[in-house]
């Protein structure tokens, strides 16, 4: 169990600190902490002004980073109030997030009066859409360029006794491949907006890599033409590889064919692939 807040003390953040930080840093440390939480005792609040205050530094080892942040939260019950939170976001920084945006856009509609901002409204809004899965949802399939096939009769049926948790868009039909490469009207989706970035590995001293929607559809339109002239719809084909920009490029070539991706790791024994490419019953696979 972490020690809490008051019981860290100046010789538990020295010895933390290694050989990052002197005895003089860690007196800095140290009673700017006991200020941070001196100011108020909600953790959150006190965790959010020991980040505004700079105490830790990105070369301060992790062990260090760790005792603050959990002597912080000691007493903090996950099982009433989630995961504790560790990046509070501005409210500039807020609005520009993909929820932040959405927000934005339909918050006043929604709530009224009641909205104020993201990170103010946020429980708010989170509440409605637990409230209102057919509004809320109806807004993330759109956002995310959802096109189906054949569209669901409804968002959630909640009629069905033998699915306690509902039945998620029935009869909807769709490629979620073609979801994600399809141009669109929306703003972070166009023809030349990025796509995947990447860094070569082993290449540290270089730029990472970018492309764009239309360079992605591109490759993943050869792979996906190949799979289909050679194999049947709902066949699987496995992939064992590192996870590399072709990974993706393949993974996403077998779902737009309309067959079944089965993952593979590349660090498995030659007896566990085999294993499961018994059990997939793969008729191909992609490898290096």
């Amino acid at each position: 169990m972490a020690k809490s807040l008051g019981e860290v003390g100046l010789e538990d953040l020295y010895r933390a600190g290694g050989s990052t930080i002197s005895i003089k840093e860690a007196t800095h440390m140290y009673q700017a902490i006991a200020a941070s939480k001196a100011s108020d005792p909600d953790p959150r609040r006190v965790w959010k002004e020991v980040m505004s205050r700079r105490v830790l530094k990105p070369w301060h080892p992790h062990h260090l980073h760790q005792l603050v942040y959990y002597s912080v939260y000691a007493n903090w019950d996950v099982s009433i109030n989630g995961p504790p939170l560790y990046w509070f976001p501005s409210l500039d920084e807020s609005k520009i997030t993909n929820l932040g945006r959405i927000m934005e856009i339909h918050g006043p509609k929604l709530l009224g009066t009641s909205y104020k901002d993201p990170i103010e409204s946020f429980s708010l809004f989170q509440k409605f859409s637990v409230q209102h899965p057919e509004t809320y949802w109806s807004i993330v399939l759109e956002e995310l360029s959802v096109v189906f096939h054949s569209s669901p009769s409804c968002i959630l049926d909640n009629s069905k006794k033998l699915e306690p948790s509902g039945a998620w868009l029935p009869g909807a039909v769709l490629n979620i491949a073609e979801c994600c490469l399809l141009p669109s009207t929306h703003p972070t989706k166009e023809d030349n907006s990025c796509a995947l970035v990447w860094r070569e590995e082993g290449r540290d001293d270089l730029d990472v890599n970018r492309m764009t929607l239309k360079e992605l559809r591109e490759q993943v339109m050869v792979v996906a033409n190949a799979v289909d002239a050679t194999f049947s719809k709902g066949d699987a084909i496995a992939i064992d590889m590192p996870m590399t920009v072709s990974a993706v490029v393949i993974y996403l070539g077998i779902i737009l064919a309309g067959c079944v991706a089965v993952s593979i790791a590349d660090s498995f024994a030659a007896k566990e692939i085999a294993t499961r490419l018994r059990v997939s019953n793969a008729k191909a696979i992609f490898t290096q």
